[in-house]
C-alpha cells in the first residue's frame, strides 16, 4: 500500500460502521445489532475505503473487527443486499462482487494485523470477513456458516474457496463451503479456524489485549511477516526462500534491529519504532 496521499483529506466520519482509535490501535465495530450487523451496500464500501487510508495514515498498527449485540456479522442483508440484487444486470452484479473480494483483499494486504473479536454468529460474508484476519478471538457462543450455497450461490465467495482450505485443510473447507453447516467454537479450535478460545463474553476484551500487544511490538517486523505469510502461500520454496533473505537484509538495516541489539546489552525491553 502507497504511503503517499492524494489532495483528498481523510474522512472523518463513517456512516455505515463504528470506528474508534487509540493509541495505534483501531476498532472497527458493524453497528446494526438490530440486524445481527448484516452488511449493507454502503457497509462494504465503508470497510474499503477505511482499510484504504488506513493503509496510507500509517498510524494504525493493528485493527479489531468486532460486532455490537448479540453477534459479530450475519452476511449480506437479505433484503437490502439479496433482494436489489435479484434486480441488477451482469455488469452491476460483477461491480459489487469485486467489491466484496476488494474488502477481503484489503483486509490480507493490509500493513498491519487484524484481530477479529467474534461472538454469536459469524455466517455468510461475516464468515470469510473474519476469516480473512490474521487472528480470530472468539468467545463459546461464537458459531461460523458459509452459507452461500444454501441461497444458491457459489461456496467461493469473497476469496473463502482459497482463504479457507489454507486455514483449516482442504478436507474441512470442502465440507464447509458445500454443506453450509454451522461450526460452533469448540470445534472451530479443534479444526484451527480460530486462533484463541476467549472466556464466555471475553472475545473483545481479549481481542483488545491481542492487538495492544501487537502494536507495541515492532510493527515493521509484524508488517512483512504478515506480507510474506500471504505472498508465499503459492511460491515454490526456492522463491520463497529468496524472498525471505531480501527480506531479512533489508530489515537487518532497520532502527528497530539495531534497537533491539542495544536493548539486550543494556538489559531492557526495546523501545520499537516500527523502522
Amino acid at each position: 500500500m502507497s504511503p503517499f496521499p492524494s489532495s483528498a483529506p481523510s474522512t472523518e466520519e463513517w456512516r455505515h460502521l463504528r470506528v474508534t482509535r487509540d493509541d495505534g490501535v483501531a476498532t472497527v465495530t458493524f453497528s446494526r445489532p438490530e440486524k445481527l450487523n448484516a452488511l449493507t451496500f454502503g457497509a462494504y464500501a465503508d470497510l474499503r475505503d477505511l482499510l484504504a487510508e488506513i493503509s496510507r495514515e500509517r498510524s494504525v498498527r493493528a485493527l479489531v473487527l468486532a460486532g455490537e449485540g448479540r453477534g459479530f456479522c450475519s452476511g449480506g442483508d437479505v433484503d437490502e443486499i439479496i433482494g436489489a440484487t435479484l434486480a441488477m444486470d451482469t455488469a452491476q452484479l460483477l461491480d459489487f462482487n469485486r467489491m466484496t473480494g476488494q474488502v477481503v483483499r484489503a483486509l490480507r494486504e493490509c500493513p498491519f494485523p487484524v484481530v477479529a473479536a467474534v461472538h454469536g454468529v459469524a455466517a455468510g460474508a461475516g464468515a470469510v470477513l473474519a476469516l480473512a484476519a490474521d487472528f480470530r478471538v472468539a468467545d463459546p457462543s461464537a458459531r461460523f456458516a458459509f452459507l452461500f450455497t444454501r441461497v444458491g450461490l457459489s461456496g467461493g465467495d469473497m476469496g473463502a474457496a482459497y482463504l479457507l482450505p489454507r486455514v483449516v485443510g482442504l478436507g474441512h473447507a470442502t465440507r464447509l463451503l458445500m454443506l453450509g453447516d454451522a461450526v460452533r467454537a469448540p470445534e472451530a479450535e479443534r479444526i484451527g479456524l480460530i486462533s484463541e478460545l476467549a472466556e464466555e463474553g471475553k472475545a473483545d476484551e481479549r481481542a483488545a489485549e491481542l492487538a495492544r500487544r501487537l502494536a507495541d511490538g515492532p510493527a515493521l517486523a509484524l508488517a512483512q511477516t504478515k506480507a510474506l505469510l500471504t505472498a508465499e502461500l503459492d511460491m515454490p520454496l526456492a522463491a520463497s526462500v529468496e524472498l525471505d533473505a531480501n527480506t531479512q537484509a533489508l530489515l537487518m538495516h532497520g532502527e528497530d534491529y539495531a534497537e533491539f541489539h542495544a536493548a539486550f546489552t543494556e538489559k531492557r525491553a526495546p523501545k520499537w519504532q516500527g523502522r
